[in-house]
């Protein structure tokens, strides 16, 4: 008989516990490996080894976990990038996605090394031997990182991407024409923030809407993006 999926998924994320513990101590203390169980995402860390994000365990997922959960079974592995931390620190990450047997998406483990200490290193070097900050071949980090919010408390990171939507639209919410309501409905949907509880209530009192304007909203976005049906002499009606 095949394992119950919750089952299945309970032992995968226990045998990945020493991995997350193993993969911080072979790379020292700017190294972090966290390790997220998306049914839960209030609460998504269930193990975390080093402190970069400052992440503990029972803390909620980040932006980036949002997106994961939101693209459901169809999300890939993001390797390889950076992003800035609220308190300016330039992290590189990679998050890799967790599937059950049945390739259903269900958490992550991810890798988050601080660039920042790695690149004060590399100038050290540098200006030690005379090489300057180009020691190591690479310039400084970009300075137009996106900015993501790495939280232990869920409501903070919606906080974020809210006013991240709003600070890209040209004013308060009465400001905001038809269009650019549906945009940051639509952009925050597409980001996963609606997969966490309770999200739309905490949306509508950031924006200061009614709860019933906010779904009202978050329903016309969703049709907006929905596919047309196919509507060509071969297609279904």
């Amino acid at each position: 008989m095949a394992p119950a999926p919750d089952a299945e998924r309970d032992a995968i994320l226990a045998a990945l516990t020493p991995v997350v513990h193993g993969i911080a101590a072979t790379f020292g203390p700017v190294c972090e490996v966290v390790l997220h169980d998306y049914r839960n995402p209030e609460n998504s860390v269930v193990a975390v080894a080093g402190s970069v994000t400052g992440r503990t365990v029972g803390g909620a997922m980040s932006e980036i976990g949002m997106e994961v959960l939101a693209h459901g079974d169809e999300a890939a592995d993001q390797l390889n990038y950076l992003t800035r931390a609220r308190n300016g620190t330039v992290v590189k990450s990679s998050t890799m996605v967790l599937r059950d047997s049945a390739g259903a998406v269900f958490g992550a483990l991810c890798v988050n090394v601080d660039v920042s200490a790695v690149t004060k290193v590399r100038d050290l070097l540098g200006a030690l031997a005379g090489a300057g900050p180009a020691l190591a071949g690479t310039g400084p980090a970009p300075a137009e990182l996106p900015v993501t919010t790495f939280g232990n408390d869920i409501d903070s990171v919606v906080d974020a991407l809210v006013d991240a939507h709003r600070t890209r639209q040209r004013g308060s919410w009465p400001e905001l024409d038809r269009e650019e309501r549906l945009e940051l409905f639509g952009g925050l949907d597409a980001r996963g923030v609606f997969a966490v509880r309770g999200a739309v209530e905490q949306v509508a009192a950031r924006l200061g809407i009614s709860r019933a304007s906010a779904y009202h909203y978050l329903a016309r976005a969703r049709a907006a993006r929905a596919p047309s049906p196919d509507t060509s002499p071969g297609g279904h009606s």
